[in-house]
């Protein structure tokens, strides 16, 4: 139940507050005051589309805020817990919590959402929006002609049992049409997936019949490069040993000059102490270019004189890698890479077959099942579409439709969709005699604002709702018709809150709570534009939407006639109450 509502530089509305509570809120004021930008307030608090046209000329942004009552450990709670916001649990009662959800819209476009407490997504505001209200406009009375609100409508009055036959056909219609949906795209893909673990299979074949080795290209590399220069390799490493060591006995080498410099200093180092350090540091010298001598002799006997076959194998080698590369690379690694997962995705293609046989064997026993399902909930609506029927014709009867009454047809069509395969058509029939009319076709928007009330009030008793909000639901509708209209939103009233934007004093008479909406001296709504009326005011407010004047004296006389009969029939509705 909503508290209250704040309202901020919306529309015309420079500054308002609303104080709603339980029962019947009539909400009256003259034409262009900003009675719609209540609804279009507590649109925004329940998730609709935020417009900056929407913003008060010369305001920086609009504010709308709203203070909810719920219950403290309910699912609308939770769902704001979830959401990161809080609930103030000092309610009236120990089972009551107070929710407050704001937002904010820049005169730019820009929105923001505040729930609990916390910023929020918008999605959030409409996911509470659904367990809070039910807004109802003029613009509903043209939904109400379509089969899906029809269908809807039915849904609901048939309450758990119904809602349960439904989710359960709708979690087994879901799953057949996904099920459905990939086993179309494997058989539509069945060639390619062939074609790809064709295209594997040769693929490994090659990688394994390589078995390329990590680092191999680059080793392949090395060695080429140096069979591919041997003769000059062994040239160079020749004379390099000649000189530092060489093999005929009268050719001077590095080895015989460091010997001779070394003995000729020895020859003379006692009479000299610092040529010893020098001696000796040639004699260490000697040993070092007799170690490379012997390196160098190593390394050419270790050219290998047939280097020229062995070239070509490690040519042959790389080109064959190098292929390789190319088909599956871009390096070597990734070509070990692909040829190691391979065999999973090649697994993986193999067992779509198998997949397939399988899917065909779900999807057939899903069909099976949904169509079962189906025919459940298809007998389920056409109970609730007779009992349906007839508590809305009880209640067009007593909203000035006696010779009215209200058929709801089931029909079975040949495909499936998430709701069932049921096709629902109300047909009204505003006279004996007359014929049944679906209700998108010859009902007057007078007869639509009548049956959508008539509907609401019976689905009330199987699935309630915590706030109706009518937008001028007695458009089109005057005298007696309009003093039913109010008895039935007062009768509403008894088991939720209910919010009405009227023009009728005939409707606004049954209101316990009568705010009012006037313009200012500037033509601007202010602060104060908003009062709570009641006493001598109600009586002015009433007296002006009788005859556009508040000091009538007819108007007067038959403002307290109409509050007069709202009066005793609450007090008749209290004592009925009571005696149940």
């Amino acid at each position: 139940m909503i508290d209250e509502i704040s309202i901020r530089n919306l529309g015309v509305i420079a500054e308002a507050s609303l104080p709603l509570g339980p029962g019947f809120t009539a909400l009256t004021g003259e034409t262009g005051a900003g009675k719609t930008m209540v609804v279009t307030a507590l649109g925004l608090l329940l998730g609709d589309r935020a417009d900056a046209g929407a913003v008060r000329q010369g305001a920086p942004q609009a504010l709308a805020e709203g203070r909810w009552r719920v219950p403290a450990d309910g699912e609308v709670a939770e769902r704001v817990r979830d959401a990161g916001g809080d609930v103030d649990a000092d309610g009236p009662s120990a089972s009551d919590a107070e929710l407050v959800l704001s937002r904010t819209v820049s005169a730019e476009g820009r929105s923001r959402a505040v729930v609990g407490g916390r910023g929020a997504p918008v999605g959030v505001l409409a996911e509470l929006g659904e367990r809070l209200v039910v807004v109802h406009g003029q613009s509903d009375q043209v939904r109400l002609r379509s089969a899906t609100a029809q269908r809807d409508a039915l849904d609901r009055f048939g309450g758990e049992p119904l809602a349960d036959a439904i989710e359960n056909y709708r979690r087994v219609y879901e799953r057949w049409r996904a099920n459905q949906a990939e086993l179309d795209e494997l058989i539509d893909d069945e060639a390619r997936r062939r074609a790809e673990a064709d295209g594997l299979r040769t693929a490994m074949a090659e990688i394994e019949a390589a078995a390329p080795q990590p680092g191999e290209d680059e080793q392949l590399t090395e060695r080429i490069e140096r069979l591919t220069n041997l003769e000059e390799l062994r040239v160079a490493a020749a004379t390099a040993r000649e000189s530092v060591s060489a093999e005929e006995i009268d050719a001077a080498d590095v080895v015989g000059l460091i010997e001779n410099a070394r003995r000729a200093l020895e020859r003379v180092s006692m009479h000299d102490p610092e040529l010893a350090p020098i001696a000796a540091g040639l004699s260490e010298a000697g040993y070092l270019v007799a170690d490379i001598a012997a390196q160098l002799s190593s390394y050419l006997a270790a050219l290998d004189a047939d280097g020229a076959r062995e070239l070509e194998v490690l040519q042959e080698r790389r080109a064959e890698l190098a292929s390789l590369t190319r088909a599956y690379g871009p390096s070597l690694d990734d070509v070990i890479a692909y040829g190691e997962s391979g065999g999973a995705r090649l697994a993986e293609l193999d067992g779509d077959t198998e997949r397939i046989e399988s899917l065909r064997g779900e999807v057939d026993a899903d069909a099976a099942l949904a169509a079962e399902l189906a025919a459940s909930v298809t007998g389920l609506r056409r109970e609730a579409a007779d009992a349906f029927g007839e508590a809305v014709t009880a209640e067009l009867a007593a909203l000035a439709m006696p010779d009215a009454r209200l058929m709801v047809e089931v029909s079975e069509r040949d495909e499936f969709a998430p709701s069932g395969r049921d096709q629902v058509t109300m047909l009204l029939q505003p006279h004996a005699g007359a014929e049944p009319r679906p209700l998108g076709r010859g009902a007057s928007g007078g007869e639509l604002s009548r049956v959508m009330l008539a509907i609401e009030v019976v689905i009330a008793g199987s699935d309630p709702v915590p706030t109706f909000v009518f937008d001028e639901i007695d458009a089109g509708v005057g005298g007696a018709s309009a003093i039913e209209i109010g008895r039935r939103l007062a009768r509403l009233a008894r088991t939720a809150q209910v919010i009405v934007v009227t023009h009728l004093a005939q409707v606004a008479a049954f209101a316990n709570n009568h705010l009012s909406v006037v313009k200012g001296g500037d033509g601007q709504v202010t602060a104060s534009s908003v009062r709570q009326l009641a006493g001598d005011e109600r009586l002015a407010e009433m007296t002006r939407l009788l005859s556009g004047l508040p000091d009538s004296a007819s108007g007067l006389e038959h403002a307290r006639e109409l509050l007069a009969l709202a009066d005793e029939a609450r007090q008749e509705s209290e004592s009925a109450v009571g005696a149940a």
